[in-house]
């Protein structure tokens, strides 16, 4: 199991273009790959679960990674995360 800690610097937080292409991006992965927020945890492979959430800028995520390819699916989230959010 990999995971990393991640701030929120877009203003507007997770909205629907950044959610896409997170979900995009994790889809390429057989890792699990979930966030979680608080409480609140989400599939990062499901868009509506990802907008669920309702972070905001300045929010911070866990992010975790399990199975074959945990570390290509770590090394993907930490690059989306970083040009989009």
């Amino acid at each position: 199991m990999r995971s990393f800690i991640y701030e929120i610097r877009d203003r507007a937080g997770i909205h629907a273009r950044p959610a896409g292409i997170v979900a995009k991006e994790a889809k390429k992965y057989g890792a699990e790959i979930t966030f979680f927020h608080g409480e609140k945890k989400a599939d990062a492979k499901k868009l509506t679960e990802l907008m669920a959430m309702g972070i905001k800028c300045g929010d911070k995520l866990t992010v975790q990674m399990e199975g074959t390819d945990e570390e290509a699916a770590c090394s993907a989230m930490e690059e989306v995360l970083k040009e989009y959010l």
